[in-house]
């Protein structure tokens, strides 16, 4: 049985408690109740020490962005993006569900501030100027959408036509004789949404084309005409 107290609680060991939750099962595959029965006490409780899930998720993704360093800003702007960018798919990786929230909410936390600070000097001491708020937000966008997706297919696993099999199953169908959508089946899509050993070193390596071809391109907005 829950108890209704429990010595020694703290706001911190509640929130370590959900960030442990986070990781094992995702950051919306938990309820307050499920929190208490890890700290085995009662919902009061929890909500004494911290508050509700909403703030419990504020809290939990504050701390696991808390880890996330700025790179030098004497770096040049596509090798300070490379280094953040990958350093935030890795940490938001282990923690899924903090991507979303962060899409949802913004990088509302002052830790990630001087992030955004140095980021936007970096672009416009290197030549992007007005162009460097749309630099900015299409990279990071881009990885955290990337890792949204992911997150979502992992959650709607054995969820009925929303699932990995049954959208592989889909793609089986419809390639025969249309050998694009097989190769795109075979090639990129089953590599990254089958549940196998290599699907977190392959997802990785997919965020590393999408970083790098988009570093590609915008270097192409510094070239004169």
């Amino acid at each position: 049985m829950t108890g209704p107290y429990h010595t020694g609680l703290t706001a911190a060991t509640v929130i370590d408690a959900a960030v442990q939750l986070t990781h094992d099962h995702g950051l919306y595959g938990w309820s307050v109740r499920d929190l208490g029965r890890e700290l085995d006490v009662a919902p009061s409780v929890v909500y004494h020490h911290v508050g509700g899930r909403e703030l419990l998720c504020r809290e939990v993704v504050e701390r696991v962005v808390a880890d996330l360093g700025v790179p030098d800003a004497d770096l040049a702007w596509d090798a300070w993006f490379r280094e953040v960018l990958l350093s935030a798919h890795q940490l938001l990786s282990d923690y899924p569900g903090t991507a979303k929230w962060l899409l949802m909410h913004g990088p509302v936390f002052e830790h990630l501030l001087p992030i955004v600070d140095t980021g936007m000097a970096v672009l416009q001491r290197d030549g992007f100027d007005d162009e460097a708020p749309w630099v900015y937000a299409s990279l990071f966008n881009t990885v955290v959408l990337t890792l949204v997706g992911r997150d979502e297919r992992s959650a709607h696993e054995d969820d009925g036509p929303r699932d990995h099999a049954a959208m592989m199953a889909d793609f089986t169908a419809l390639s025969h004789g249309h050998p694009g959508v097989r190769d795109l089946a075979d090639g990129a899509l089953a590599p990254l949404v089958e549940s196998t050993h290599d699907t977190a070193r392959l997802h990785r390596e997919y965020v590393e084309f999408l970083v790098d071809s988009l570093i590609d391109g915008l270097r192409l907005r510094l070239t004169p005409v």
